[in-house]
């Protein structure tokens, strides 16, 4: 078994003078640094007092779902002889709040929209979706439902 490692360093940038004073007085603002790649500039979520112009954890966690089912996804295509000429994905997802603070997400959706180049191929395709979630790395990790929804279309 092959274990690999991540590091990230995560700055909050957000004492406006007075620090956590109280719960008004400073911003969610922070940074996300890893080595050898552009900063990510973070807050929370609008509802939580973020800055709605910067990434979020929520929209994060979203995006890491979709993009490792994606790229699973994609070497399966590659692996069976299905040519992807496109594909796009508006994942979606349910976070609820418990009476008090702390919450947690439900279940994600992904809707990824595929094009293949050959019309034949569509039933494999389909079904190279439920090996990519199989496989990815991000879905095992969570303790929700990640359900995906895709829809493929073919060029010919």
């Amino acid at each position: 078994m092959k274990t690999h490692h991540y590091h990230s360093t995560i700055t909050w940038t957000g004492n406006k003078g007075s620090g956590t004073s109280d719960y008004l007085s400073y911003s969610r603002d922070h940074v996300i640094t890893i080595e050898n790649k552009p900063d990510l500039l973070g807050s929370s979520d609008t509802a939580f007092r973020g800055d709605g112009t910067k990434h979020n954890p929520e929209d994060m966690l979203l995006a890491s779902l979709s993009v490792c089912h994606m790229l699973w996804y994609l070497h399966l295509c590659a692996d069976a002889g299905i040519i992807v000429t496109a594909y796009t994905d508006t994942p979606s997802g349910i976070l609820q709040e418990r009476e008090g603070g702390g919450g947690k997400f439900t279940v994600v959706n992904l809707h990824p929209i595929v094009t293949i180049s050959n019309a034949d191929m569509i039933e494999l395709a389909l079904s190279l979706h439920e090996k990519a979630h199989d496989n990815c790395f991000i879905a095992n990790s969570v303790n929700f439902p990640v359900k995906h929804e895709p829809r493929i279309t073919a060029e010919d």
